[in-house]
């Protein structure tokens, strides 16, 4: 996928979750600079998600890397970290960082298939997260 469908997406999460009441920050270029990052920062009553943001037709592979880089922003930050995931013609799945799985080498692989199964739509997030 391109950059540009990326940063709309990115985009179009950050207005989702604003709308739904959450205070939401975006770090342009996240995956660009050598320091761990995140996409958004959310937060809402005392919890905030570290979200990392794919665009996907049917599946991602992720570096091992980046997984780490993810857990150890959100462990110095204390948010919970997530992926987001925008699967083109299906909407927002929202995967818990422990939830990732393992390819057969040393990358992680995100898909439709997983992001339905291991994880929540966005509605289900916003309604757990305000329990």
């Amino acid at each position: 996928m391109s950059k540009k469908k990326g940063t709309r997406a990115e985009r179009e999460l950050l207005h989702l979750f604003w709308d739904n009441g959450f205070a939401v920050t975006r770090t342009a270029g996240s995956g660009s600079i050598t320091i761990p990052s995140c996409d958004l920062l959310a937060g809402k009553n005392g919890k905030t998600l570290a979200v990392e943001c794919k665009f996907i037709k049917n599946s991602i592979y992720i570096k091992e890397e980046r997984i780490n880089e993810l857990r150890e922003f959100s462990e110095k930050f204390g948010a919970e970290p997530w992926f987001g995931i925008k699967v083109m013609n299906k909407g927002w799945f929202f995967l818990p960082l422990d939830k990732v799985e393992k390819s057969k080498g040393s990358n992680y692989i995100i898909s439709h298939d997983i992001a339905k199964r291991k994880g929540v739509n966005f509605d289900n997030l916003i309604l757990d997260l305000e329990k």
